[in-house]
Protein backbone atom coordinates (compact mmCIF):
# COMPACT_ATOMS: atom_id res chain seq x y z
CA UNK A 1 0.00 0.00 0.00
CA UNK A 2 1.37 3.41 -0.99
CA UNK A 3 2.43 5.80 1.79
CA UNK A 4 0.21 8.37 2.80
CA UNK A 5 1.14 12.21 1.71
CA UNK A 6 0.32 15.24 3.77
CA UNK A 7 -0.95 18.51 1.58
CA UNK A 8 2.04 20.63 0.92
CA UNK A 9 1.85 24.28 -0.75
CA UNK A 10 4.32 24.70 -3.17
CA UNK A 11 5.58 28.38 -3.64
CA UNK A 12 7.90 30.57 -4.68
CA UNK A 13 10.41 33.38 -2.98
CA UNK A 14 12.23 35.84 -4.70
CA UNK A 15 15.65 35.30 -3.87
CA UNK A 16 16.38 39.29 -4.90
CA UNK A 17 13.14 41.42 -3.36
CA UNK A 18 11.83 38.52 -0.37
CA UNK A 19 8.28 38.72 -2.45
CA UNK A 20 6.32 35.14 -2.09
CA UNK A 21 4.37 34.06 -4.73
CA UNK A 22 1.44 30.71 -5.13
CA UNK A 23 1.77 28.76 -6.91
CA UNK A 24 5.29 28.36 -8.01
CA UNK A 25 5.83 30.68 -10.56
CA UNK A 26 9.75 31.32 -12.09
CA UNK A 27 9.23 35.03 -12.43
CA UNK A 28 9.27 37.17 -9.41
CA UNK A 29 5.82 39.35 -9.83
CA UNK A 30 6.99 42.19 -8.09
CA UNK A 31 10.79 43.03 -9.55
CA UNK A 32 9.76 41.02 -12.81
CA UNK A 33 13.21 38.97 -12.38
CA UNK A 34 14.21 35.10 -12.60
CA UNK A 35 15.78 34.98 -9.13
CA UNK A 36 12.97 33.16 -7.37
CA UNK A 37 13.64 29.86 -5.37
CA UNK A 38 11.12 26.97 -4.72
CA UNK A 39 9.57 27.08 -0.85
CA UNK A 40 7.49 24.85 1.04
CA UNK A 41 4.31 27.41 2.70
CA UNK A 42 3.06 26.63 5.72
CA UNK A 43 0.10 24.78 6.35
CA UNK A 44 -1.91 26.63 8.91
CA UNK A 45 -3.13 29.97 8.22
CA UNK A 46 -5.89 32.14 9.21
CA UNK A 47 -9.50 33.31 7.24
CA UNK A 48 -8.90 36.47 5.71
CA UNK A 49 -11.86 36.93 3.77
CA UNK A 50 -15.17 34.71 2.68
CA UNK A 51 -17.90 34.16 0.90
CA UNK A 52 -20.74 31.20 1.07
CA UNK A 53 -21.70 30.00 -2.63
CA UNK A 54 -25.30 29.58 -1.96
CA UNK A 55 -26.22 28.00 -4.98
CA UNK A 56 -24.55 25.62 -7.91
CA UNK A 57 -22.21 27.12 -9.76
CA UNK A 58 -22.39 26.68 -13.86
CA UNK A 59 -21.48 23.11 -15.52
CA UNK A 60 -19.27 22.22 -16.77
CA UNK A 61 -16.97 22.84 -15.04
CA UNK A 62 -18.68 22.31 -12.12
CA UNK A 63 -19.84 18.94 -11.56
CA UNK A 64 -22.34 18.54 -8.95
CA UNK A 65 -21.89 15.47 -6.16
CA UNK A 66 -24.68 12.46 -6.15
CA UNK A 67 -26.27 14.00 -2.81
CA UNK A 68 -26.96 17.29 -4.59
CA UNK A 69 -25.62 20.44 -3.75
CA UNK A 70 -24.56 22.24 -1.10
CA UNK A 71 -23.52 25.43 0.26
CA UNK A 72 -19.98 25.84 0.73
CA UNK A 73 -17.03 28.26 1.76
CA UNK A 74 -14.65 29.97 -0.32
CA UNK A 75 -12.28 32.67 0.60
CA UNK A 76 -8.86 33.96 1.37
CA UNK A 77 -6.42 32.29 3.69
CA UNK A 78 -3.51 34.57 5.04
CA UNK A 79 -0.06 32.75 5.88
CA UNK A 80 2.32 33.58 8.14
CA UNK A 81 4.75 34.35 4.65
CA UNK A 82 2.62 37.29 4.21
CA UNK A 83 0.40 36.12 1.68
CA UNK A 84 -3.32 35.36 0.79
CA UNK A 85 -4.55 32.04 -0.92
CA UNK A 86 -7.90 31.96 -2.24
CA UNK A 87 -9.36 28.25 -1.40
CA UNK A 88 -12.37 26.56 0.04
CA UNK A 89 -13.30 26.19 3.43
CA UNK A 90 -14.45 23.54 5.21
CA UNK A 91 -16.10 24.11 8.67
CA UNK A 92 -19.47 22.83 10.42
CA UNK A 93 -20.92 26.74 11.33
CA UNK A 94 -20.38 29.68 8.89
CA UNK A 95 -20.91 31.75 11.52
CA UNK A 96 -17.37 30.44 12.67
CA UNK A 97 -15.18 31.60 9.51
CA UNK A 98 -14.41 35.16 10.91
CA UNK A 99 -10.30 35.12 10.89
CA UNK A 100 -10.42 31.37 12.11
CA UNK A 101 -7.35 29.52 12.42
CA UNK A 102 -7.11 27.07 9.71
CA UNK A 103 -5.10 24.18 8.70
CA UNK A 104 -4.22 22.68 4.94
CA UNK A 105 -6.16 19.42 4.03
CA UNK A 106 -5.94 19.18 0.28
CA UNK A 107 -4.56 21.04 -2.68
CA UNK A 108 -6.02 18.84 -5.66
CA UNK A 109 -7.97 20.44 -7.68
CA UNK A 110 -7.25 23.98 -5.20
CA UNK A 111 -6.22 24.17 -1.75
CA UNK A 112 -9.04 23.35 1.01
CA UNK A 113 -8.38 24.23 4.67
CA UNK A 114 -10.81 23.03 7.47
CA UNK A 115 -11.30 25.23 10.23
CA UNK A 116 -9.31 24.17 13.70
CA UNK A 117 -5.94 24.65 15.45
CA UNK A 118 -5.25 20.89 15.10
CA UNK A 119 -2.22 20.54 13.24
CA UNK A 120 -2.37 17.40 10.50
CA UNK A 121 0.17 15.32 11.66
CA UNK A 122 3.88 16.14 9.95
CA UNK A 123 2.62 19.35 8.47
CA UNK A 124 5.12 22.53 8.78
CA UNK A 125 3.79 25.63 10.72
Amino acid sequence: MGETRNAVLDGSKCTVCGTVAFPVNDMCSRCATRTTTAVELSTQGRVWAYTIQRFPPKSPPYIPPAEGFSPFAVGYVELPEGIKIQAILDCDDFTELDRAPVSLVSTSPVPRFVVGTTQPSGARQ
